[in-house]
């Protein structure tokens, strides 16, 4: 209780400073568990003002080995312009962990942000979950498999949105046959393991069925990029025959960098598809 009472009093010192300045409320290095310190840790930034925003949660790439909740780009700036708080996560790092724990990780820094939503002026009501690469992946993943949201007490519908930048393992085994590069599939093999079964199990296809309360999906993938885009498609076509909503964007003129570190540019086409879906999900979850 004590911890609780301190992490809220440290909240309402950051807003009053934020307001007082008019600057963004920013606070890094945040844990939401115990697991792996700065690897189980997160960094918000929310509008200087006003109470009940919608929040983006970030799972940034790196091949599910590296990759760090810093490398932000625009994202902190775009998304508060348009009234978002935005969250961006670490989760701990293959080997040493497995992508099991990394989407148990994505699950515990939800949860967190749920229950902590109000301190820095979020709605616990409008999360949206929004991923790059291996960050895709695992977006996917605890969007469809609902058993890793269930471990801490959350439903899939707690979700309102997922957004995919330019993954390609939504069907694993499927990935690891048609992989064109052999390091590629080594790297694949090497995080997922040649078990089939295992495979599937990781897989986000693999997962999503009717009834399960799957949120809408908006899927960007790199124009040029044809196992991204095989594994978009086929993504979506499995949400749309389970009865979700899903959009796949084509991303022309991206690489599978810029996809990514561009999003918040002004003019910029896949920035305008994130806006255009979350606008109309809050519209359409309007109480």
């Amino acid at each position: 209780m004590r911890h609780a009472v301190n992490t809220t009093l440290f909240f309402l010192v950051c807003a009053a400073v934020a307001v007082a300045d008019n600057k963004p409320r920013v606070q890094r290095d945040v844990a939401y568990s115990e697991a792996g310190k700065h690897a189980t840790s997160l960094d918000f930034y929310a509008p200087s003002t006003g109470a009940n925003h919608p929040i983006i949660v970030w799972i940034h790439g790196g091949g599910w080995s590296t990759g760090d909740k810093a490398h932000v780009q625009l994202k902190p700036i775009a998304f508060n312009e348009k009234g978002f708080v935005l969250v961006s996560i670490n989760y701990r790092l293959h080997p040493d962990v497995t992508y099991k724990e990394q989407a148990g990780d994505v699950a515990k820094s939800i949860r967190w942000v749920y229950d902590h939503a109000n301190d820095f002026g979020g709605s616990p009501d409008r999360i949206f979950i929004m991923g790059h690469s291996a960050g895709a992946h695992l977006a996917a993943l605890v969007s469809t498999d609902h058993r890793y949201l269930e471990a801490e007490g959350m439903k899939l519908s707690n979700i309102k949105g997922v957004i995919l930048l330019d993954g390609a393992v939504y069907d694993i085994p499927k990935q690891i046959e048609l992989a064109r590069l052999p390091r590629m599939k080594e790297k694949y093999l090497t995080v997922f393991g040649s078990d089939l079964s295992k495979q599937q199990d990781a897989s986000p296809i693999t997962h999503v069925a009717k009834g399960k309360h799957i949120p809408p999906f908006l899927i960007l993938h790199v124009t040029d990029r044809q196992d991204s885009r095989f594994q978009s498609q086929g993504l979506a076509d499995r949400l749309k025959s389970a009865g979700t909503s899903a959009k796949v964007v084509p991303a022309e003129g991206k690489t599978h960098d810029t996809i990514n570190r561009e999003l918040g540019e002004r003019g910029d086409a896949p920035t305008v598809a994130v806006f255009e879906f979350l606008e109309k999900r809050l519209a359409e979850i309007q109480p």
